[in-house]
Order: structure tokens, then sequence, then C-alpha cells
């Protein structure tokens, strides 16, 4: 279960099995079927042209995808216009590798997706979400009880997963995750702890920063190597479902912006003891989630202080301008400058403490390019940031170690001095 998706002799023995079976459905037969094989195969590539173009951006995927996806894709509808088409020809073993052939050939297609975006890294990794299986080292609320206040502080922190109440927003969403450091367990008095909100992409859920940005991991890591102390992290959900794009935006698509605002540092302060000082508050968030993390910050500066954009654009954006400003905004044009994070700035004027990390590729150049503007105009407004760019595409697999080496400074923002807040600064 822990066969790699993403590499290795997995892929390559479902292409070549695929490849082979499609062979075998079409086999050499007699003249008549030799004749229509051309035929066959140009209708197969004349349904792929037109799921490829316009039939993409229907079913809202903006983004190329690789052209082996689209190979595979039709590969998988020839399979099928040769079942359909040779059936009453064929044997019943031909019938049976074309329908093994479109199966095949549906799963290469969909792990070719997966290797662009990099979502699913093993098959486990895969039947685990798709389950909906409890993520590693996870905990009810009422398991959370019986592990607070111990004596020996705990190795590693613990993943609660919360109902978290849409007090404010009304915004419908999933069950969220909580990761506590060690030193919250510890002892009767526990410190009014850090928090960053993390954010994954427009297509996901709240684990993903659990299962792909090795968040937890790297929180245990930190902690082990002071003394116990760590963030608060809570894994939100700022999309409700899987094709919701909200972009962490109130408008047509839910209130999302309230909903990380407000519900959720109410609920984490109160449930938890975490701090209520927007110095010790943080968004981080990849792709979608870096968007959020700049626009979140800069527009609610008494919330947070600081935020980690992996990745994000400069602003919200769907799949054009027009849809963007439909999507999200409802036609609202002043509620759009009102999110876009240039503009925010620029109408806030001067801030203070407030400061972050842009974290792009070096396949990313529009990112990069967009992420120097908004550094630039933030420094106009008082808000340190870095851009820093590292070897890398639009994937997880490159989101994660950019969180991991962002991790120690983004900690180190969040502690104040001993003489402000309740906690040391770690060593």
């Amino acid at each position: 279960m822990s066969v790699s998706l993403l590499g290795g002799w997995f892929p390559v023995v479902l292409d070549v099995v695929a490849v082979g079976a499609l062979v075998a459905a079409v086999g050499w037969r007699d003249r008549r079927w030799r004749q229509r094989v051309p035929w066959l195969a140009g209708v197969a590539a004349l349904v792929t042209l037109v799921a490829a173009y316009p039939g993409a951006k229907v079913v809202g995927l903006t983004d190329p995808l690789p052209f082996v996806v689209w190979l595979w894709f039709g590969v998988g509808v020839g399979a099928l216009v040769v079942l359909g088409v040779g059936w009453r020809s064929a044997r019943w073993w031909r019938r049976g590798a074309a329908v093994v052939a479109a199966g095949l050939a549906g799963l290469v297609c969909a792990n070719g997706i997966n290797q662009f975006v990099g979502y699913y890294p093993t098959i486990d990794s895969a039947v685990n979400d798709w389950t909906n299986a409890p993520l590693p080292g996870q905990v009810s609320m009422s398991g959370l009880a019986h592990a607070a206040g111990t004596t020996k502080m705990p190795a590693v922190g613990r993943l609660v997963a919360v109902n978290i109440p849409a007090t404010y927003s009304h915004f419908k969403h999933r069950q969220e995750l909580v990761y506590l450091p060690p030193i919250w367990f510890h002892g009767a008095h526990r410190p009014a702890l850090p928090v960053v909100e993390l954010v994954g992409g427009e297509r996901g859920g709240p684990g993903d920063w659990v299962r792909l940005g090795n968040a937890v991991q790297v929180s245990d890591a930190y902690a082990h190597r002071h003394h116990g102390y760590a963030p608060i992290l809570v894994f939100v959900d700022a999309t409700d479902r899987f094709d919701n794009d909200t972009e962490c935006v109130n408008g047509p698509r839910g209130n999302s912006a309230d909903h990380l605002d407000q519900d959720i540092p109410r609920y984490v302060e109160k449930t938890f003891g975490a701090s209520t000082d927007p110095r010790q508050w943080a968004v981080a968030g990849f792709s979608m989630g870096g968007t959020c993390s700049i626009d979140l910050v800069v527009e609610h500066p008494d919330v947070f202080d600081h935020f980690v954009d992996i990745s994000g654009d400069l602003a919200p954006y769907t799949t054009t301008p027009a849809a963007s400003l439909h999507d999200l905004y409802g036609g609202d044009v002043a509620l759009e400058k009102a999110n876009e994070a240039l503009l925010v700035m620029r109408a806030h004027g001067k801030y203070h403490g407030v400061n972050g990390l842009f974290l792009t590729s070096t396949a990313e150049l529009r990112h990069q390019h967009e992420a120097e503007e908004l550094s630039e105009a933030g420094a106009k407004v008082g808000i340190w940031s870095r851009v820093e760019i590292s070897p890398g595409t639009h994937v997880w697999q490159f989101a994660a170690p950019a969180f991991a080496s962002a991790y120690p400074w983004l900690a180190n923002q969040l502690v104040l001095p001993q003489h402000e807040g309740s906690h040391t600064k770690p060593a």
C-alpha cells in the first residue's frame, strides 16, 4: 500500500498492461475489421480533441494538463469504441480485454493528473482519503481530554478533529483539524500558544496539509528541538467541497473569509486557550491557500500579523477576470477591489508588525513576478517580506519542503518577548 503513484515500477506496469489489453482487444481479425481500425482511431482522436479543449473548460479544468493525460484518455475512448463497434465480431476474451483496456486507461489517465499535481504520493494515501480514514495520530475531543494535564510531556503532539460552529460566517464546511504541540499537554497551566491557520489548494480538503504537506511531522520535529514548544496548527476548510473555489473571500460561494478570520480564531482561543494577540496569529497556504494567506493578513491585521504565501496568485482568481468577478463576487466590483491585496494595502496605509514570506518554485515564472510585486507593494506600507525561489513546480512535493524551510522563521515571529507575552522565546 506504500507503493508510489508518482514514479517507480507501478505506473510503468499500469502503462504496459493497458497497452497490452488494448492490442488484444483490437486484434488482427479479418480484412474488413482491419480496414475499420484507422477510422476507429480517428473517432477516438476526435472525441479526445473535443474533450481537451471546449470540454475541459465546461467541467472547470482551467490549467492545461500534460499531453500524456489526454493520450491515455484517447486510449480509453478507443477501447470503448472498439468494444462497441467490434462487439458482434469479437470473441468473449476480446470483449473482456477491451473492458480491461478502458478501465486501465482511465486509471492511468487519472494517475497522470495525480502525477501532474502530486496529490496522492502512494496507494495508501489515496485509499485513506477515499475511505475517510483517520489521519495518523488523530484523536477525538474525548480522547484529547484524557491526554491533557499530564506530568510527563508527550514526545509528539496530537491531531484532533473538530466541528467548528459557523456562528459568524454561516459558512458550510467540513470537519477541520487542530494540531496541539506537546507543551499543550504538559502540566495544569498551559501557555496561551500562538496559532497558524493552514489553507490548502482550491481542490482538496482540511487534511491535505497533514497528508501531503507533512505539517505535523515538521511541527513535531520543531517541538522536539524546543522543549515541546510549537504553535497550534489549524487545518482549515476554506471551500466546503472539492469543486467550490472560494479563494477565501465572502461571496456567492459562501462567507469563507468570515469563517477563517472570525469563527476559527474565536473557537480556537476559547477551546484550546490559544493567544488572542494578532502578533501570535499567522496564515500559511499553498496555491489558492497562498493567495488567501496574504489577503487575510493585509485585510485583517487585527487578527493575523504573519503569512507564508506558497505559490499564491496576485489576487483571488478562478478562470478569467470576468468569471472571477461573477463567481467570487456576484458582479460586485467594489467587493472585488476590497479583496485585492495590492489595492487593500494601498488603501490601508502603514502597517505595524506585519511580515511574511513568498515562496515560489523555479518553474513558476508568473508567480515569481507576482510575489515580487506584492513584496514591493508591502514594503511601501511597512510590511516586511522576502521572496524565496527554490527548485520545483506547482505541486505539493514543492510546497511541503518549502513550508518546512519556512517553519522555523514563522515560529520565531509568533513568539513575543518575555516581558510582553506569556512564554519564553525558545532556544
